[in-house]
């Protein structure tokens, strides 16, 4: 989820020197052509599924997030601008391009959502109220399961995903106030036998998107505020960080990196806010493909989250701004899976 701050920092690496040297060896064609092809990745049309939300006229406008397949074959997806009272969570079907209302309240604000792969339980991050909330998929029996302060401070999760255990991982974001503010965005794990909270890294600029790579070795973490995919490799139980680095540097101009998602290739899906596309990278940091929305369609601003249904290649994004919340579908690289499936 993002809050529109206006505030960027991207960084570039050195890899400049290896572009050009890409550049002048496939004008000679060979095996360096491969090499000219990976500078310029596929473009893809995303395609307009479905009107879910209508403008809204309030200073952070009408924002769909956090899309997820439920067993029942659904999308399921959180309205994080919704009023009180008015659907937080719906639940699409895509063959009828119908919506049900799944959930509400009057006072949180959900900015994704995932399925535990322990309870089958629908788990949703309430970024107003600091808390993260669990609901059985028709929406009955809401729980608590995280909440207050963690390692002595409020938290404010945005995104979340589990591990094959249960456990969740969570990006507790906090805005860096540029130009001299030191990062204090954090990642949270909270067990899944006790429910304690404890933080796996600091000093981050404003962590939004995660998700686990292949192996459930590494976190692919969104950093909002640094226009960055920082990898955090984590121990075998998961419950300490060894080591990490940023992965892609994503040169966003006006957008911020958001919500991101893995397929079973590896690749990194970069869902992106401030322009409606996502950005597809590999697990070695090739720029493989973009995906847009067509200018045709309105003034949308955002494509911040999305979800490829497991086991196809079929990809969903949620997409919002000025003309109201929508649903595109587009081709994803490879299968989906679990981690593919929200956050």
């Amino acid at each position: 989820m993002t809050r529109d701050s206006g505030r960027r920092a991207p960084a570039v690496g050195a890899a400049v020197v290896m572009l050009v040297l890409a550049g002048c060896a496939s004008d000679s064609g060979g095996p360096a052509g491969r090499a000219g092809e990976q500078r310029h990745p596929k473009e893809q049309k995303a395609r307009q599924v479905l009107h879910v939300a209508e403008p809204r006229d309030q200073p952070a406008g009408t924002l769909l997030e956090g899309p997820t397949f439920g067993d029942d074959g659904r999308l399921y997806l959180v309205d994080v601008t919704a009023p009180p009272g008015g659907p937080k969570v719906v639940a699409v079907d895509l063959a009828t391009r119908e919506t049900d209302p799944v959930y509400t309240d009057d006072s949180g604000a959900y900015t994704s959502a995932q399925f535990s792969p322990v309870d089958g339980r629908l788990y949703l991050t309430d970024y107003a109220g600091g808390r993260i909330l669990s609901v059985t998929p028709d929406g009955e029996d809401p729980e608590v399961v995280a909440g207050g302060p963690v390692d002595g401070r409020p938290m404010r999760p945005d995104d979340l995903t589990f591990d094959d255990a249960g456990n969740m991982y969570v990006t507790d974001s906090s805005f860096t106030t540029y130009p001299d503010a030191e990062p204090s965005g954090r990642v949270l794990r909270f067990d899944v036998d006790t429910g304690e909270g404890t933080v796996l890294a600091d000093h981050q600029p404003n962590p939004n998107g995660i998700s686990f790579d292949l192996d459930g070795g590494a976190l692919w973490v969104s950093q909002l505020d640094a226009n960055r995919i920082d990898r955090l490799t984590v121990t075998e139980d998961g419950t300490a960080v060894t080591a990490g680095h940023s992965g892609m540097y994503v040169d966003g101009g006006t957008a911020q990196t958001d919500s991101n998602a893995v397929d079973a290739a590896g690749n990194v899906y970069q869902g992106m806010h401030g322009e409606a596309k996502v950005l597809v990278y590999a697990p070695d940091g090739t720029h493989k493909a973009t995906i847009t929305v067509p200018e045709k369609d309105g003034d949308l601003k955002s494509a911040t989250n999305l979800a490829i249904r497991p086991g196809t290649t079929d990809g969903y994004v949620t997409v919002s701004g000025p003309a109201g919340g929508y649903v595109y579908r587009f081709d994803a690289l490879a299968e989906g899976v679990r981690q593919s499936n929200g956050g």
